[in-house]
């Protein structure tokens, strides 16, 4: 395990005070940072709206991403009992039992045969659950999980320290904001694959890139893009141009 990035990963996860804090940034940094850390093939992150349901909000993959909502559309999978007791679940090789055969069989589809679910918990209260997939079979390595469960602990604690930071009212509030700034994000994340011919994880990646670029939060910089307000500079055939939803012409850049 490469110490100085888990160094780093954990100052990321909790430098929450800073002015410009984006909380679907931050929580994609979760999940990207434990495929690197931790030997996995992917991982997901789902957290609870304000009803107590669970939402996909981060992924590192967008096969993950669509393995998570088939598991809450299905209401089976490793995820949806993390979150339910609050403890860590496992599964060495899906397709061995019959704990989740709709669950296992999609994941089977999506090239994936083992999962490991960690919860998001501070004491009682548990806010979510991360997900890490692998595409072999076999039990996830011990130190592997306990540094797992330790990103996952830490972000929790950051999450609910950023909360207080703010003073926001509530943790919900602050869920339900992700929540709806990742709706936006995808509509993004689809035109913008749409008219560069990418997929939509390269497509998530460019909106990062132009966010973190531009000092500006993810979300603000999806928003404008899907409003035509804000063009967003991606490559083709080796070339820069800048793209706007509705067209998949290059435009010139506009000048200073």
């Amino acid at each position: 395990m490469d110490g100085q990035l888990l160094s780093e990963t954990f100052v990321e996860l909790t430098d929450t005070m800073v002015a410009d804090f984006d909380l679907i940034d931050f929580l994609h940094v979760l999940t990207s940072r434990s495929v690197e850390l931790l030997d996995v093939s992917a991982a997901g992150l789902l957290l609870a709206d304000p009803r107590g349901e669970l939402r996909v909000v981060a992924a590192s993959s967008e096969a993950a991403r669509l393995l998570e909502l088939f598991q809450l559309q299905s209401d089976q999978g490793p995820c949806l009992d993390c979150f339910r007791t609050g403890r860590p679940v496992s599964a060495a090789d899906l397709s061995a039992g019959q704990r989740w055969p709709q669950f296992a069989a999609a994941a089977e589809q999506a090239g994936f045969r083992a999962v490991q679910a960690l919860p998001m918990r501070l004491r009682d209260q548990v806010i979510g659950a991360l997900n890490l997939f692998r595409a072999t079979a076999g039990p996830f390595d011990a130190e592997a999980v306990s540094v797992g469960q330790a990103l996952a602990d830490v972000a929790t604690i950051s999450l609910l320290h950023e909360r207080s930071m703010r003073r926001t009212d509530t943790l919900n509030e602050q869920l339900q904001t992700a929540l709806n700034s990742r709706v936006i994000i995808e509509q993004a994340k689809g035109k913008l694959a749409e008219r560069l011919g990418i997929d939509v994880s390269q497509a998530f990646d460019l909106l990062r890139d132009q966010a973190r670029n531009r000092n500006q939060r993810l979300s603000d910089v999806a928003r404008a893009f899907v409003d035509g307000t804000q063009a967003i500079t991606g490559a083709a055939s080796g070339s820069p141009r800048a793209i706007r939803p509705g067209t998949g012409h290059s435009r010139p850049r506009p000048a200073p």
